[in-house]
């Protein structure tokens, strides 16, 4: 017979699985938004004649106010609505995050967010036609989805130690890729019959998730009798031994000393956090870009329908799941990244490689679908793992860096400083490229390559740090 597993095995894998399922709710529900734009003002002479007999409108299937010459610019509008209330909300979210517990402040923020997914969606029913109505929605929506990820990054760093955390976490973070085409696919169910549904839909899920987090998400090892992992301490086998025999000893825990959580500045102080800020600044740039334009790029230059272009540009976040000839962004970036130490350098890498494969997809990635299954699948992996990087191990590599001593109340608040900088990007790329495309797609991917440049510069100090960690380890191991 075997032994069962540990308990805290046992709930370090529900802990994953909730924390996954919940961030993989969140970019279901939001998603949908790059699928529905084609819909709210497709090609309307494709679909015959106006049955309205209105012989001045040529934009009679679209749905108002999006059917004017300035679409574009409403659907920038609706991006930035979300993403500045997300980056602004970010920021506060940390602070908040280390001072209430963290189920509450997850679930309740995922309830919410499936009320606003949700209302957005309700306008086709109710049949709303005034901006103002989608813009307040979003604004609402960015700031509550702002609960998600400092909560569950901070359970996930609460519970796994840093030794295989690059991997734990490069696995883990699948969930971003793996939301977004579940939100692509069922968006693009109803998108050509009742595009409300494709926003309903989702916003129900997430809140059912956030229901089952409430009940079963357990935050700290504590909360169950279990020791908290080892963060920076390492240790031997018969170490490890002795400290498993210590955790299932009876002798009662003394309470320990609450710490304080850490403030703004003293998170900034930490080494690293500017640097790794900025540099996701640019790169989820670059990823947000994608995820709210991709479809309709792919619609305006291969002239798919909006299904089609939604299945489509679920490929580009298939290179984040599973990539063969990358072995996909997140998850071999982080077992690399454990390997060497080097995160930095990892991400540097990818980010050089990814520019080159960014112009080339622009230039020949609609020559054949086969052409373009395969570039979005490589572009999808490279700008995709370091974004998975930095948001995941990195973050909660310096959430529990060596210099807090322990103090593990930073976690949420650096990872909320570090997404929340990330957010700043997230908003300018959407909001450069409705500003942009109307020049031509070329010079929005342009910008997505400086960007990318961009961000692998700004590390530039930090890889040279670990190169020369590398240099001293290696002439430590020859004796000089």
């Amino acid at each position: 017979l075997t032994s069962p597993l540990p308990s805290s095995h046992r709930y370090r894998g529900l802990t994953l699985v909730l924390t996954f399922l919940s961030y993989t709710s969140y970019h279901l529900s939001r998603k949908p938004i790059s699928i529905v734009k084609s819909q709210l003002h497709p090609n309307c002479s494709a679909l015959g004649p106006n049955p309205h007999n209105d012989s001045n409108s040529s934009t009679w299937c679209s749905w108002a106010p999006f059917d004017g010459d300035n679409y574009k610019e409403l659907f920038g509008a609706l991006d930035n609505a979300f993403l500045v209330a997300y980056a602004i909300g970010m920021f506060i979210s940390g602070i908040f995050g280390e001072r209430l517990p963290l189920r509450y402040y997850l679930s309740g923020g995922m309830v919410l967010s499936g009320l606003f997914t949700a209302l957005f969606g309700l306008g086709y029913f109710w049949d709303i036609h005034v901006l103002w109505y989608f813009i307040v929605v979003q604004v609402c929506n960015g700031l509550v989805q702002t609960t998600g990820w400092p909560a569950v990054v901070a359970c996930v760093g609460n519970w796994f130690g840093k030794g295989k955390r690059g991997l734990i976490m490069g696995i883990w973070n699948s969930h971003t890729s793996v939301g977004n085409i579940l939100g692509s696919l069922i968006a693009g169910a109803w998108v050509s019959s009742a595009w409300g549904l494709s926003f309903v839909v989702p916003g129900i899920i997430i809140t059912t998730v956030g229901i089952i987090c409430f009940f079963f998400l357990v935050e700290y090892p504590e909360d169950v009798d279990c020791n908290p992992p080892l963060h920076h301490v390492s240790c031997t086998d018969s170490q490890r031994a002795c400290q498993s025999s210590a955790d299932h000893s009876n002798s009662p825990k003394e309470p320990a000393e609450e710490p304080e959580a850490i403030s703004f500045l003293g998170a900034l102080r930490i080494p690293g956090v500017v640097e790794f800020s900025l540099c996701l600044l640019f790169a989820k740039l670059v990823s947000y870009t994608f995820l709210y334009w991709l479809p309709l790029y792919i619609v305006n230059v291969a002239h798919f329908g909006a299904k089609e272009a939604g299945d489509l540009s679920t490929l580009f976040d298939v290179g984040g799941i599973l990539d063969p000839s990358t072995y996909q962004g997140g998850i071999f970036a982080g077992l690399i990244s454990d390997y060497t130490g080097g995160r930095a350098t990892t991400c540097c890498v990818m980010l050089v490689v990814a520019a080159p494969m960014l112009f080339l997809y622009n230039h020949v990635g609609q020559n054949g679908i086969g052409t373009s299954i395969a570039m979005l699948i490589i572009c999808g992996a490279l700008v995709n793992g370091p974004y998975a990087l930095i948001t995941t191990a990195v973050s909660a590599d310096l959430g529990t860096h060596e210099s807090l001593k322990g103090n593990a109340k930073a976690l949420s608040t650096v990872t909320a400083i570090i997404d929340g900088t990330g957010s700043v990007g997230a908003a300018l790329g959407p909001l450069l490229a409705g500003l942009i495309s109307p020049t031509g797609w070329n010079n929005v991917f342009y910008m997505l390559i400086a960007a990318d440049v961009l961000a692998c510069l700004l590390l530039a100090r930090v890889v040279v740090k670990e190169a020369r960690g590398w240099c001293g380890h290696m002439a430590r191991q020859r004796g000089y």
